[in-house]
Protein backbone atom coordinates (compact mmCIF):
# COMPACT_ATOMS: atom_id res chain seq x y z
CA UNK A 1 0.00 0.00 0.00
CA UNK A 2 1.35 3.33 -0.54
CA UNK A 3 1.39 5.43 2.05
CA UNK A 4 1.38 8.81 1.35
CA UNK A 5 -1.82 7.96 -0.58
CA UNK A 6 -2.82 7.32 2.83
CA UNK A 7 -2.18 10.70 4.41
CA UNK A 8 -5.13 12.87 6.17
CA UNK A 9 -3.35 15.26 7.20
CA UNK A 10 -4.37 18.19 8.15
CA UNK A 11 -7.15 15.97 9.92
CA UNK A 12 -7.14 14.65 13.02
CA UNK A 13 -10.62 13.00 13.03
CA UNK A 14 -13.44 12.25 11.34
CA UNK A 15 -16.68 13.00 12.35
CA UNK A 16 -20.51 11.31 11.31
CA UNK A 17 -23.32 13.93 11.10
CA UNK A 18 -26.48 12.68 11.18
CA UNK A 19 -30.16 13.23 11.25
CA UNK A 20 -31.18 11.50 14.54
CA UNK A 21 -33.89 9.29 15.50
CA UNK A 22 -35.70 8.21 18.45
CA UNK A 23 -34.85 4.74 20.33
CA UNK A 24 -38.01 4.08 22.37
CA UNK A 25 -41.60 5.09 22.35
CA UNK A 26 -41.25 8.29 24.97
CA UNK A 27 -38.48 9.61 22.47
CA UNK A 28 -41.15 10.35 19.65
CA UNK A 29 -42.44 13.17 20.15
CA UNK A 30 -39.65 14.96 21.96
CA UNK A 31 -37.68 14.16 18.22
CA UNK A 32 -40.61 15.20 16.16
CA UNK A 33 -40.41 18.86 18.03
CA UNK A 34 -36.64 18.91 17.76
CA UNK A 35 -36.99 18.78 14.08
CA UNK A 36 -40.38 20.53 13.29
CA UNK A 37 -39.14 23.24 16.39
CA UNK A 38 -40.03 27.16 14.99
CA UNK A 39 -42.70 25.83 12.26
CA UNK A 40 -45.47 26.34 14.57
CA UNK A 41 -46.89 22.54 13.89
CA UNK A 42 -49.30 21.36 16.86
CA UNK A 43 -47.93 18.28 18.91
CA UNK A 44 -51.46 16.75 18.06
CA UNK A 45 -49.50 17.05 14.45
CA UNK A 46 -46.93 15.45 15.51
CA UNK A 47 -48.48 12.82 17.53
CA UNK A 48 -50.18 12.01 14.20
CA UNK A 49 -46.93 11.45 12.44
CA UNK A 50 -45.52 9.53 15.46
CA UNK A 51 -47.70 6.73 14.64
CA UNK A 52 -45.51 5.95 11.68
CA UNK A 53 -42.13 4.91 15.16
CA UNK A 54 -44.59 3.43 16.74
CA UNK A 55 -45.65 0.83 14.48
CA UNK A 56 -42.05 0.06 14.43
CA UNK A 57 -42.13 -0.04 18.43
CA UNK A 58 -41.24 3.77 18.53
CA UNK A 59 -37.64 3.41 17.41
CA UNK A 60 -35.64 4.18 14.46
CA UNK A 61 -33.98 2.33 12.40
CA UNK A 62 -31.08 5.13 11.34
CA UNK A 63 -28.97 5.42 15.00
CA UNK A 64 -28.24 1.38 14.89
CA UNK A 65 -27.50 2.22 11.04
CA UNK A 66 -25.42 4.54 11.88
CA UNK A 67 -23.76 2.48 14.37
CA UNK A 68 -23.10 -0.30 12.00
CA UNK A 69 -21.76 2.48 9.30
CA UNK A 70 -18.84 3.28 12.16
CA UNK A 71 -17.94 0.02 12.90
CA UNK A 72 -17.22 -0.48 9.87
CA UNK A 73 -15.70 2.71 8.15
CA UNK A 74 -13.69 2.74 11.69
CA UNK A 75 -12.82 -0.69 10.28
CA UNK A 76 -11.74 0.07 6.86
CA UNK A 77 -9.90 3.41 8.21
CA UNK A 78 -7.64 0.59 10.20
CA UNK A 79 -7.28 -1.69 7.20
CA UNK A 80 -5.51 1.12 5.49
CA UNK A 81 -3.35 2.42 7.82
CA UNK A 82 -5.19 5.51 8.68
CA UNK A 83 -5.28 5.96 12.20
CA UNK A 84 -7.92 8.75 13.38
CA UNK A 85 -11.08 8.52 15.60
CA UNK A 86 -14.09 8.55 14.00
CA UNK A 87 -16.60 11.12 16.12
CA UNK A 88 -20.83 11.05 15.42
CA UNK A 89 -23.15 13.59 16.05
CA UNK A 90 -26.54 14.29 15.16
CA UNK A 91 -28.75 17.26 14.47
CA UNK A 92 -32.16 16.05 16.22
CA UNK A 93 -31.28 13.59 19.01
CA UNK A 94 -28.64 12.08 21.07
CA UNK A 95 -25.23 12.06 20.31
CA UNK A 96 -25.83 15.76 19.56
CA UNK A 97 -23.52 17.72 17.68
CA UNK A 98 -22.66 19.95 20.23
CA UNK A 99 -21.99 17.38 22.80
CA UNK A 100 -19.98 15.21 20.03
CA UNK A 101 -18.05 18.76 19.68
CA UNK A 102 -17.05 19.36 23.15
CA UNK A 103 -16.13 15.83 23.60
CA UNK A 104 -13.89 15.98 20.70
CA UNK A 105 -12.18 19.59 21.97
CA UNK A 106 -11.88 17.62 25.20
CA UNK A 107 -9.68 14.77 23.23
CA UNK A 108 -7.87 17.36 21.73
CA UNK A 109 -8.89 17.09 18.27
CA UNK A 110 -7.80 19.95 16.28
CA UNK A 111 -9.24 19.39 12.60
CA UNK A 112 -12.07 17.30 11.75
CA UNK A 113 -13.14 16.11 8.02
CA UNK A 114 -17.40 15.54 8.80
CA UNK A 115 -19.19 13.63 6.27
CA UNK A 116 -23.09 13.98 6.12
CA UNK A 117 -25.42 10.80 6.17
CA UNK A 118 -26.98 13.31 2.94
CA UNK A 119 -26.07 12.83 -0.17
CA UNK A 120 -27.36 16.04 -2.13
CA UNK A 121 -28.25 19.43 -2.09
CA UNK A 122 -30.61 21.22 -0.90
CA UNK A 123 -31.50 23.93 2.62
CA UNK A 124 -32.80 20.50 4.22
CA UNK A 125 -30.11 17.98 3.13
CA UNK A 126 -26.94 19.96 3.21
CA UNK A 127 -27.05 24.10 4.78
CA UNK A 128 -29.33 23.07 7.44
CA UNK A 129 -27.06 20.39 7.95
CA UNK A 130 -24.09 23.79 7.78
CA UNK A 131 -25.94 25.82 10.51
CA UNK A 132 -26.14 23.43 12.84
CA UNK A 133 -22.95 22.60 12.56
CA UNK A 134 -21.84 26.45 13.02
CA UNK A 135 -24.13 25.99 16.30
CA UNK A 136 -22.84 23.11 17.45
CA UNK A 137 -18.78 24.66 17.08
CA UNK A 138 -20.21 27.91 18.58
CA UNK A 139 -21.15 26.45 21.46
CA UNK A 140 -17.75 24.88 22.22
CA UNK A 141 -14.68 27.50 23.34
CA UNK A 142 -11.75 26.41 21.42
CA UNK A 143 -13.90 24.15 19.14
CA UNK A 144 -11.96 22.10 16.74
CA UNK A 145 -12.15 23.32 13.12
CA UNK A 146 -14.55 21.50 11.21
CA UNK A 147 -14.88 20.99 7.12
CA UNK A 148 -17.52 19.23 5.40
CA UNK A 149 -16.71 16.66 2.85
CA UNK A 150 -18.15 16.86 -0.37
CA UNK A 151 -21.54 16.15 -1.66
CA UNK A 152 -21.32 12.51 -2.93
CA UNK A 153 -24.47 11.58 -4.14
CA UNK A 154 -22.66 11.03 -7.72
CA UNK A 155 -19.61 9.12 -6.31
CA UNK A 156 -19.03 5.25 -7.27
CA UNK A 157 -19.02 4.20 -3.84
CA UNK A 158 -22.19 5.33 -4.08
CA UNK A 159 -23.67 4.70 -7.52
CA UNK A 160 -22.59 1.29 -7.87
CA UNK A 161 -24.18 0.03 -4.61
CA UNK A 162 -27.67 1.52 -5.96
CA UNK A 163 -27.23 -0.04 -9.15
CA UNK A 164 -26.40 -3.23 -7.58
CA UNK A 165 -29.37 -3.46 -5.70
CA UNK A 166 -31.40 -2.66 -8.57
CA UNK A 167 -30.63 -5.64 -10.59
CA UNK A 168 -30.91 -7.50 -7.64
CA UNK A 169 -34.88 -6.30 -7.29
CA UNK A 170 -35.39 -6.83 -10.92
CA UNK A 171 -33.83 -10.42 -10.68
CA UNK A 172 -36.48 -11.10 -7.39
CA UNK A 173 -39.28 -9.89 -10.00
CA UNK A 174 -41.44 -13.01 -11.66
CA UNK A 175 -39.12 -13.76 -15.01
CA UNK A 176 -41.72 -12.68 -17.13
CA UNK A 177 -41.63 -9.23 -15.68
CA UNK A 178 -38.31 -8.31 -14.90
CA UNK A 179 -37.59 -7.25 -18.95
CA UNK A 180 -40.22 -4.88 -18.55
CA UNK A 181 -40.19 -3.59 -15.30
CA UNK A 182 -40.21 0.25 -14.27
CA UNK A 183 -37.80 1.92 -12.22
CA UNK A 184 -39.29 4.54 -9.65
CA UNK A 185 -36.59 6.28 -8.24
CA UNK A 186 -37.83 7.66 -4.91
CA UNK A 187 -36.48 10.78 -2.56
CA UNK A 188 -37.54 13.35 -0.24
CA UNK A 189 -40.15 15.42 -1.12
CA UNK A 190 -38.95 19.07 0.05
CA UNK A 191 -40.90 22.81 -0.95
CA UNK A 192 -40.71 23.65 -4.95
CA UNK A 193 -39.06 27.36 -3.71
CA UNK A 194 -36.32 25.02 -1.68
CA UNK A 195 -35.66 22.86 -4.69
CA UNK A 196 -35.69 26.68 -6.75
CA UNK A 197 -32.71 27.67 -4.46
CA UNK A 198 -30.75 24.39 -4.29
CA UNK A 199 -27.34 24.52 -4.91
CA UNK A 200 -25.30 27.81 -6.05
CA UNK A 201 -27.70 28.44 -9.08
CA UNK A 202 -31.22 26.76 -8.06
CA UNK A 203 -32.75 23.43 -8.88
CA UNK A 204 -29.68 21.37 -8.02
CA UNK A 205 -31.53 18.73 -5.95
CA UNK A 206 -33.64 17.76 -8.59
CA UNK A 207 -31.12 17.80 -10.89
CA UNK A 208 -28.63 16.40 -9.36
CA UNK A 209 -31.47 13.09 -8.77
CA UNK A 210 -31.91 12.83 -12.21
CA UNK A 211 -28.25 12.64 -12.67
CA UNK A 212 -27.29 9.66 -10.58
CA UNK A 213 -30.67 8.10 -11.76
CA UNK A 214 -29.65 8.30 -15.46
CA UNK A 215 -26.31 6.56 -13.97
CA UNK A 216 -28.13 3.57 -12.41
CA UNK A 217 -30.17 2.91 -15.41
CA UNK A 218 -26.97 3.13 -17.32
CA UNK A 219 -25.23 0.48 -15.42
CA UNK A 220 -28.59 -1.97 -15.28
CA UNK A 221 -28.89 -1.63 -19.18
CA UNK A 222 -24.99 -2.47 -19.59
CA UNK A 223 -25.85 -5.62 -17.36
CA UNK A 224 -29.10 -6.80 -18.65
CA UNK A 225 -29.60 -5.32 -21.95
CA UNK A 226 -32.14 -3.70 -21.33
CA UNK A 227 -33.00 -0.25 -20.82
CA UNK A 228 -35.83 0.03 -18.56
CA UNK A 229 -37.85 3.10 -18.42
CA UNK A 230 -37.67 5.36 -15.23
CA UNK A 231 -38.54 8.02 -13.68
CA UNK A 232 -38.37 10.34 -10.12
CA UNK A 233 -40.98 10.42 -7.48
CA UNK A 234 -41.55 11.69 -4.08
CA UNK A 235 -42.27 10.35 -0.73
CA UNK A 236 -42.81 12.03 3.10
CA UNK A 237 -44.20 15.18 1.98
CA UNK A 238 -45.15 16.65 5.51
CA UNK A 239 -45.44 20.67 4.95
CA UNK A 240 -48.50 22.62 5.00
CA UNK A 241 -51.23 21.75 1.83
CA UNK A 242 -51.24 25.18 0.37
CA UNK A 243 -47.37 25.10 -0.04
CA UNK A 244 -46.14 23.56 -3.63
CA UNK A 245 -43.48 20.33 -3.27
CA UNK A 246 -42.36 18.79 -5.30
CA UNK A 247 -44.42 16.16 -7.07
CA UNK A 248 -45.31 13.06 -7.67
CA UNK A 249 -46.03 11.46 -4.76
CA UNK A 250 -44.94 7.81 -5.06
CA UNK A 251 -48.16 6.42 -4.10
CA UNK A 252 -49.90 8.53 -6.40
CA UNK A 253 -47.94 7.84 -9.61
CA UNK A 254 -48.01 4.16 -8.97
CA UNK A 255 -52.06 4.44 -8.86
CA UNK A 256 -51.21 6.17 -12.23
CA UNK A 257 -49.11 3.62 -13.47
CA UNK A 258 -51.20 0.55 -12.58
CA UNK A 259 -54.13 2.31 -14.93
CA UNK A 260 -51.99 3.10 -17.63
CA UNK A 261 -50.99 -0.98 -17.66
CA UNK A 262 -48.14 -0.95 -15.68
CA UNK A 263 -47.21 -4.65 -14.40
CA UNK A 264 -43.39 -4.74 -12.50
CA UNK A 265 -41.83 -1.84 -10.39
CA UNK A 266 -38.40 -1.47 -8.57
CA UNK A 267 -38.91 1.39 -6.05
CA UNK A 268 -35.37 2.75 -5.66
CA UNK A 269 -35.14 4.95 -2.26
CA UNK A 270 -32.40 7.08 -3.85
CA UNK A 271 -32.66 9.90 -1.93
CA UNK A 272 -31.67 7.76 0.79
CA UNK A 273 -28.18 6.10 2.22
CA UNK A 274 -29.93 3.65 4.75
CA UNK A 275 -33.32 2.01 5.31
CA UNK A 276 -34.28 4.84 7.86
CA UNK A 277 -37.99 5.82 8.58
CA UNK A 278 -38.90 7.09 5.05
CA UNK A 279 -37.59 3.91 3.63
CA UNK A 280 -38.87 1.14 5.73
CA UNK A 281 -42.55 2.84 6.70
CA UNK A 282 -42.92 5.30 3.22
CA UNK A 283 -41.81 2.47 0.88
CA UNK A 284 -41.85 -1.17 2.58
CA UNK A 285 -45.18 -0.32 4.08
CA UNK A 286 -47.14 2.33 2.14
CA UNK A 287 -45.88 2.52 -1.40
CA UNK A 288 -45.63 -1.51 -1.73
CA UNK A 289 -49.03 -2.07 0.16
CA UNK A 290 -49.96 0.47 -3.04
CA UNK A 291 -48.42 -2.02 -5.64
CA UNK A 292 -50.26 -4.97 -3.92
CA UNK A 293 -53.81 -3.00 -3.91
CA UNK A 294 -53.49 -1.85 -7.70
CA UNK A 295 -52.28 -5.37 -8.89
CA UNK A 296 -48.47 -4.45 -9.58
CA UNK A 297 -45.66 -6.07 -9.27
CA UNK A 298 -43.82 -4.33 -6.54
CA UNK A 299 -39.78 -5.00 -5.49
CA UNK A 300 -37.91 -2.57 -3.39
CA UNK A 301 -33.93 -1.73 -4.30
CA UNK A 302 -31.55 -2.00 -0.66
CA UNK A 303 -30.03 1.10 0.39
CA UNK A 304 -25.75 1.42 0.39
CA UNK A 305 -26.28 0.54 4.29
CA UNK A 306 -22.65 -0.20 5.31
CA UNK A 307 -21.78 -1.61 1.91
CA UNK A 308 -17.47 -1.83 2.13
CA UNK A 309 -18.01 0.36 -1.17
CA UNK A 310 -19.99 3.44 0.27
CA UNK A 311 -17.61 2.89 3.06
CA UNK A 312 -14.74 3.56 1.12
CA UNK A 313 -16.68 6.25 -0.27
CA UNK A 314 -15.94 8.00 2.60
CA UNK A 315 -12.29 7.32 3.10
CA UNK A 316 -11.45 8.33 -0.57
CA UNK A 317 -13.64 11.85 0.10
CA UNK A 318 -11.19 12.05 3.19
CA UNK A 319 -7.71 11.43 1.19
CA UNK A 320 -9.32 13.49 -1.42
CA UNK A 321 -9.81 16.11 0.51
CA UNK A 322 -6.56 16.23 2.51
CA UNK A 323 -4.66 16.37 -0.44
CA UNK A 324 -6.63 19.59 -1.46
CA UNK A 325 -5.87 20.91 1.60
CA UNK A 326 -2.03 20.32 1.17
CA UNK A 327 -2.12 22.16 -1.83
CA UNK A 328 -2.11 18.76 -3.38
CA UNK A 329 -3.63 18.12 -7.31
CA UNK A 330 -6.26 15.90 -7.13
CA UNK A 331 -8.17 12.69 -9.08
CA UNK A 332 -11.92 13.47 -7.72
CA UNK A 333 -14.34 10.49 -8.61
CA UNK A 334 -17.55 11.30 -9.98
CA UNK A 335 -20.19 10.03 -12.58
CA UNK A 336 -22.39 11.13 -14.06
CA UNK A 337 -22.68 14.29 -16.68
CA UNK A 338 -22.67 16.69 -13.84
CA UNK A 339 -19.40 15.86 -12.17
CA UNK A 340 -17.48 15.79 -8.86
CA UNK A 341 -19.46 19.36 -6.75
CA UNK A 342 -17.36 21.92 -4.55
CA UNK A 343 -15.21 21.80 -1.16
CA UNK A 344 -16.82 24.81 -0.12
CA UNK A 345 -20.69 25.85 -0.80
CA UNK A 346 -20.45 28.77 -2.26
CA UNK A 347 -21.98 31.91 -1.33
CA UNK A 348 -25.61 31.83 -0.92
CA UNK A 349 -25.80 28.09 -1.86
CA UNK A 350 -29.43 26.24 -0.39
CA UNK A 351 -29.88 29.57 0.81
CA UNK A 352 -32.28 29.45 4.29
CA UNK A 353 -35.43 31.07 2.86
CA UNK A 354 -37.23 31.39 6.76
CA UNK A 355 -34.18 33.57 8.03
CA UNK A 356 -30.21 34.35 7.54
CA UNK A 357 -28.09 32.19 9.80
CA UNK A 358 -24.58 31.33 9.75
CA UNK A 359 -23.60 28.42 8.30
CA UNK A 360 -20.03 26.43 8.44
CA UNK A 361 -18.12 24.87 5.41
CA UNK A 362 -19.22 27.53 2.66
CA UNK A 363 -16.67 30.38 1.05
CA UNK A 364 -16.69 33.86 2.66
CA UNK A 365 -18.54 36.47 1.01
Amino acid sequence: MDVSACDPRPYDAVLLVSFGGPEKPEDVVPFLENVTRGRGIPRERLEEVGQHYFRFGGRSPINDQNRSFLEALRADLRASGIDLPVYWGNRNWDPYLADTVAQMKADGITRAAAFTTSAYSSYSSCRQYRENLFDAVAAVEGAPVIDKLRHYYNHPGFTEPVADAVLAAIHDLPEELRGEARLVFVTHSIPTAMNDTSGPDGGAYLAQHLDVAAVVVRRVAAETGVRHEHELAFCSRSGAPHVPWLEPDVNDRLEELAAAGTRAVVLVPVGFVSDHMEVVYDLDTEALATCERVGIAGRRAATPGDDARFVAAVRDLLLERAAVERGEEVARAAVGDIGPLWDRCPVGCCRNLREDRPALCGESA
